[in-house]
């Protein structure tokens, strides 16, 4: 049987869960939200992001965000989950493809993140180089139903696709995609210029 040669669109999906701790912040989609828990983990553990992650690198086939930036590394301890999208990113385009288009699920009992939803689009958007028409964010909840639904945890789902460049494009256009916000401190300062836009 002759193998199918890549498509010009791939497409990934992605998944990621963390538990709810006290003493750490909320960050989902690149910004801080207020509530009076946030999620575990070895980076920011923004769920959202990661499984964005997750579905960009399952586009191209390289495996999963544990298989390049996996639990216990130094490196990434208290990282924003914007810089770790950015060298996704980067493996992405080193595949000869680029983001299309993202539409990612939020399950959480609480926070409400409907009205932060346009400033993850707008945050998401920047680092993925793409409008934020291409950026769909949900949100529900379990029901009351296992650890999310007891209000243990925040679980995301994503799926992304992603288009191939051209080889013009590919010389024309850097690999580096842009600078994402790097720590806790310059989230928050991202978030609070957002607030000023959106009031």
């Amino acid at each position: 049987m002759t193998p199918v040669a890549c498509s010009e669109f791939r497409v990934g999906v992605g998944f990621d869960m963390h538990r709810l701790v006290s003493g750490r912040p909320l960050i989902l989609g690149g910004v801080l939200v207020p509530f009076e828990r946030g999620l575990d983990g070895d980076s920011d553990a923004d769920v959202l992001t990661h499984a964005l992650l997750d579905a960009l690198l399952g586009a191209v086939g390289l495996g999963d965000i544990g298989a390049h930036f996996g639990v216990g590394r130094p490196e990434n301890m208290g990282i924003s989950s914007l810089l770790l999208l950015e060298r996704a990113l980067a493996l992405v385009r080193a595949q000869g493809y680029q983001a299309n288009n993202v539409d990612a699920t939020v399950v959480a009992e609480a926070p409400k993140l409907a009205p932060l939803f346009p400033a993850m689009r707008r945050t998401l958007a920047a680092v993925l180089g793409i409008t934020e028409a291409q950026v769909n964010l949900k949100g529900t909840t379990a029901k009351g139903l296992g650890a999310i639904g007891a209000g243990e945890g925040i679980a995301a789902y994503a799926v992304a696709s992603v288009v191939r460049l051209n080889a013009a494009e590919a010389r024309a256009r850097p690999a580096r995609p842009r600078r994402a916000v790097r720590s806790r401190n310059d989230a928050t300062r991202a978030v609070r210029k957002a607030s000023k836009r959106t009031t």
